[in-house]
């Protein structure tokens, strides 16, 4: 079989992007997306080496939010949209980190998902 050469890949330059943050109680996951929604970027929590409950910490979202910034330099990143989803207390956390980077937050919208009704409760409980 013939070797394949493969094609180098060319670095993207974007201006704006959108950072999905994602904060549970227990983890806190960020990705950096194009505004069409393709991921350049991705970290989370457990990838930094935090393990167990300091996971969904304030301390290690900016840790994350800091690796970040590093990588977004490079693509030319100036401008920030920030989409936050969960009950976690690491979301002020990421934003913050974001703004002392010198990152422009455009946008700063909550996109946690609310229960309209929710489940059916149980049956009542018979004595």
């Amino acid at each position: 079989m013939a070797y394949k050469k493969k094609t180098k890949k060319q670095k993207r330059h974007v201006e704006t992007a959108v950072a999905h943050v994602k904060s549970s109680f227990n983890n806190t996951l960020v990705a950096i997306t194009t505004p069409e929604g393709d991921v350049l970027l991705r970290c989370s929590s457990g990838r930094l080496g935090f393990k167990g409950s300091r996971k969904g910490t304030p301390f290690a979202a900016s840790q994350i939010a800091t690796t970040l910034a590093k990588d977004m330099i490079p693509l030319g990143i100036k401008n920030l949209e920030i989409n936050v989803q969960g009950p976690g207390s690491a979301r002020d956390s990421v934003v913050r980190t974001f703004q002392a980077n010198k990152f422009n937050i455009t946008v700063l919208r909550e996109v946690t998902p609310l229960v309209h009704n929710g489940c059916r409760p149980p049956k009542k409980r018979r004595v």
